[in-house]
């Protein structure tokens, strides 16, 4: 299939695209480079053997978005792009509301004057609420969330069930929970922005010089060991995840939107992320407990059975791996992708 990858030169959207053209497939990149590097598509070339088309533009706007569905004779669409630091939505609510939603009707309207029916979108965890039983299974109603980020996800899903039920549109709906890891090559991997909004890319940038130490949020939970567990995903288990999705919605042609959580099924604690850090990486993680941050749950993972038994598709890889596949990474590329 020839597939529009929207952020595609994102983290997970880059492993996503080695792993589409492994699998026969044909990616095509569009990314607005706002949480991305274009010096990531020379190495998605190396490590494909192949050339990857790219477009650089944001996907609100309209007419660029359509002319390239026009031209392209596409037959899927995987939606990645879109604003995803839960912290920085609540200070800026409507840039993500505009981002997430807009980016979404342009795509959706797009791929329906051009006739393109397949859409694998990028779900979170986060649509669950604080409510939700854990493990998180993908029955649970109603769903909601504690942040703006979130919200905009519960708002995409509920946008694209409607137009699904129009028969427009067939979709898969990817709820996955703590994407970390790298790819194996240590070629490509996370680089956040900024300072990173996340465990394991923070731990990484400490290991390697970049922050002096780390600090955790709260150690007084009730877990094991006092800090918030996590369900961790291997990026590289989660790009397999895609496109399974994607091979199993071209060989159902019957299903209209179904939902699948993709994670590792189990909770790590924030110190045991850190300890086997250290241990991949030889290097002490300092860090400091401090007090716990707002909306922050104790504990939380995936029940991903539904993936296992429908998708054929279950996460393989170890903390471990997790932990040695980012420093193969962050020690490679201290700095990230170059400017």
């Amino acid at each position: 299939m020839r597939v529009l990858v929207t952020g595609g030169a994102g983290y997970i959207g880059s492993h996503t695209v080695v792993q589409l053209v492994a699998a026969g497939h044909e990616p095509v990149v569009v990314d607005s480079h706002v949480n991305s590097r274009p010096s990531v598509l020379p190495r998605l070339e190396e490590l494909t053997g192949t050339r990857i088309e790219s477009h650089g533009f944001d996907l609100r706007d309209a007419d660029a978005t359509s002319a390239l569905l026009g031209e392209g004779g596409f037959d899927a669409v995987i939606h990645f792009a879109g604003l995803k630091a839960v912290g920085e939505s609540g200070r800026s609510p409507l840039e993500y509301y505009d981002n997430n939603l807009g980016t979404t009707f342009a795509l959706l309207r797009a791929m329906g004057r051009h006739g393109v029916g397949t859409l694998v979108f990028s779900s979170s965890a986060t649509v669950y609420g604080e409510q939700a039983p854990v493990p998180y299974r993908e029955g649970h109603e109603p769903l909601v969330s504690s942040s703006p980020y979130g919200r905009s996800k519960v708002m995409q899903e509920q946008i694209l069930r409607d137009v699904a039920a129009t028969g427009a549109v067939r979709v898969a709906l990817l709820r996955y929970f703590n994407p970390v890891g790298a790819h194996p090559s240590g070629r490509i991997g996370e680089d956040p922005q900024g300072i990173p909004n996340n465990l394991m890319p923070f731990i990484a940038q400490v290991a390697v010089g970049r922050r002096e130490r780390l600090q955790v949020f709260g150690g007084d939970y009730p877990t094991a060991d006092g800090t918030a567990e996590r369900d961790y995903i291997h990026v590289e288990d989660l790009a397999a995840g895609h496109v399974a999705a994607l091979d199993h919605l071209r060989d159902h042609p019957e299903i209209r939107v179904r939902e699948w959580n993709l994670g590792g099924g189990r909770g790590t604690s924030v110190l045991e992320m850190v300890a086997a850090f250290e241990a991949a990486s030889g290097r002490p993680i300092p860090y400091d407990v401090v007090d716990r941050r707002a909306g922050d749950l104790p504990a939380f993972w995936a029940d991903a059975s539904r993936a296992e038994v429908e998708l054929g598709w279950r996460a393989t890889r170890t903390i471990e791996q997790m932990c040695a596949d980012t420093w193969r990474w962050q020690s490679a590329n201290p700095q990230g992708y170059p400017a």
